[in-house]
This record gives structure tokens, sequence and C-alpha cells, in this order.
């Protein structure tokens, strides 16, 4: 029984990562489609989207979990992405 509980404990914690803080200073995000029939993407809700992405502060375990949040939150696949990390 001990051994098995050790074991799952040792195992919780290998697994448990800690969050950490970015916030974006740069983004370029991918405002293209493959479906001819979207069009072009608005140039005043390109801005507004990328406005409301810089500065905020994200929470994400590394850049790809980043690139990740900030790609579902939005719904555009990320070009480049400059940010800087806030340390508690």
């Amino acid at each position: 029984m001990l051994r098995s509980l050790t074991s799952t404990l040792t195992s919780t914690a290998t697994t448990i990562t800690e969050v950490m803080q970015f916030q974006v200073t740069y983004i370029d995000f991918d405002f293209s489609s493959d479906d001819p029939t979207w069009g072009d993407v608005d140039p005043d809700y390109q801005k507004e989207v990328t406005e409301e992405t810089i500065g905020q502060i994200w929470e994400a375990v590394d850049e790809d979990d980043l690139v990740e949040e900030i790609t579902c939150a939005t719904g555009w696949c990320i070009n480049s992405i400059d940010y800087r990390i806030i340390l508690s």
C-alpha cells in the first residue's frame, strides 16, 4: 500500500508544472484564410485583435503553451510573437 501511494505521489508531483505569466509586447497574426469564400479580413478588425492582445498578461506553462492560449482565445494562428516574462 505504501509503495503504491508513494508511486502515485511521485507521479503526480512530476506532472504538476508551474504556470508563468507572460506579457505580449509584439504579435503578428496570420489573418489569411484558405477558404476563398471568406475574402480579406477587415484591417480594422485585424488592428483590434492585435491591440487587444499586446500588453495583456497571459498565463501559460511555456512559449508553446502561450501561443496555444492566444490562438484559442483569438481564433487566429500566430506568425511571430515577442513577450516578457512577469516575475512574481
